[in-house]
């Protein structure tokens, strides 16, 4: 490797209070480049301003609920939609001042996800955010080159991620101070260059899109082909159950004989026939590689391959930009044996967030997350497919409350351990998985290419600067 030399002088680190080689060496870079292609600053363009916390909650009431974003739902170029949070629509709009648009900028501020920056697609026409998040909005009429899909793109680039580490405030957590971050730098580089990215970043965020609302879709056809009315299930309140119970299923909580849930599987079942996820498909945990083989962003390597945690599952897909990368060395050694449409179910901590692999994805999973596959003999028994086996994993009434029947606190983590294997999944008829199949493989093909557009944006924009 070679080494990286830079000059200072003592009143430099005096003024910044600074002691990391690094800072100096990438302020260095940052003035070379900044030199070189003049620049703009935010504050040119665009009005900068945090939100705060309201009352908020996990899953949407009622039907004028609106989207509470926090910084934990800020991922690399879109929302994490798995994550995202509720307020009411009275208090939503009582903090106007706080409200994001279609094409606002959002970017984390401060913990651990700093840096990472998403854009409000069209279709949110209105939302609110935390004090932890920094929204960024075009000023009408203002005299620039750039545009919200660009900016987007310069801020998840390894050269934008330079110049926000070299703007955070190092308290007892690093932060990035609003007044600083009003000065971040835009490098000016051809506006030939500008309009290509920026058309590609256009087409990343429609794609993300365009593939949700597909897998809304998908479940909605779901839904349809089974035929259930579940809201006819009663949730009761009291309730109670035979001692027998409890022996022969060896799981002593009360949400396990909770009558709702039992009830609402009884009720696929007398429709449907249903088969345990352990006769149809074979689970694999990831492995955990120690902290200590851990790279960022900023400091891997190109070879270093995706280290997939459970926080890193975003919108039915594995994130492609992380918040860790692991040698390539130890990847050859796990031998972990993932490949594209594997099915990925997070089995403790956030339980149920589901994925699905694309042909871009290459990654180490963690412990926390089981890789499901098919058996042959399943297939050919049941017509089923790996994109069905998905689809039923993302419906509520089916994982969700399964998974919930069997969750356990073990030490002061949730999980389900090996008892996803006795989830029960319905088997509908061959055209209806087969139209489920079709769907399904549609929306993936618009997040593999989704996911190739992010990897030219990334490498043309850092092509400019030789990184």
């Amino acid at each position: 490797m070679a080494t990286k030399i830079t000059t200072i002088y003592a009143s430099e680190i005096e003024l910044t209070a600074r002691l990391e080689p690094r800072f100096f060496y990438n302020q260095s870079l940052l003035k070379k480049f900044f030199d070189d292609y003049g620049f703009e600053e935010l504050n040119d363009f665009a009005s900068l301003k945090s939100g705060s916390t309201p009352e908020h909650f996990e899953e949407r009431k009622n039907k004028d609920d609106l989207y509470f974003i926090k910084s934990a739902d800020v991922k690399r170029y879109n929302l994490n939609f798995s994550t995202i949070s509720f307020v009411s629509r009275d208090i939503h709009y009582s903090r106007k001042k706080f409200k994001v648009i279609p094409n606002d900028v959002l970017l984390s501020n401060t913990g651990k996800y700093l840096g990472l920056a998403c854009l409000i697609p069209k279709t949110i026409a209105e939302a609110t955010t935390n004090q932890n998040i920094v929204r960024i909005r075009f000023r009408e009429k203002a005299c620039t080159r750039f545009n919200p899909f660009f900016i987007l793109s310069f801020l998840n680039s390894l050269f934008g991620q330079i110049e926000i580490e070299s703007l955070l405030t190092l308290t007892g957590q690093k932060y990035l101070n609003m007044e600083k971050f009003r000065e971040f730098k835009i490098p000016k580089i051809n506006e030939k260059g500008i309009k290509k990215i920026s058309k590609k970043t256009k087409a990343i965020i429609e794609n993300e899109i365009k593939s949700l609302s597909i897998l809304e879709q998908t479940q909605g056809l779901f839904y349809q082909k089974l035929g259930l009315d579940f809201s006819k299930i009663e949730k009761q309140k009291f309730y109670s159950v035979k001692l027998s119970d409890f022996r022969e299923a060896d799981l002593w909580t009360p949400i396990y004989s909770y009558p709702f849930y039992v009830n609402i599987l009884k009720t696929i079942q007398e429709k449907w026939e249903t088969v345990p996820l352990g006769e149809i498909a074979t689970a694999k945990k990831g492995d955990e590689v120690g902290s200590d083989n851990y790279n960022k962003y900023l400091d891997k390597k190109d070879s270093d391959v995706p280290f997939i945690r459970t926080s890193d599952i975003v919108n039915y897909e594995v994130d492609q930009l992380p918040d860790f990368y692991i040698p390539e060395e130890i990847y050859q050694e796990l031998k972990q044996d993932v490949k594209t449409g594997d099915v990925l179910f997070n089995n403790d901590g956030k339980i149920g967030l589901v994925a699905m692999l694309t042909p871009q994805d290459k990654v180490i999973l963690q412990s926390h997350i089981k890789r499901l596959r098919l058996k042959k003999e399943a297939i050919e028994k049941y017509h089923i497919t790996q994109e069905y086996l998905f689809l039923v994993l993302t419906i509520k009434e089916i994982a969700r409350c399964q998974a919930e029947r069997y969750t356990v606190i073990q030490s002061t983590i949730p999980t389900i351990s090996n008892r996803i294997l006795d989830f029960e999944i319905p088997i509908l008829d061959k055209v209806s998985i087969d139209e489920i199949t079709k769907l399904v493989k549609e929306a993936f093909e618009l997040k593999d290419e989704k996911k190739k557009l992010i990897r030219e944006v990334r490498e043309e924009i850092d092509s400019y600067f030789g990184i």
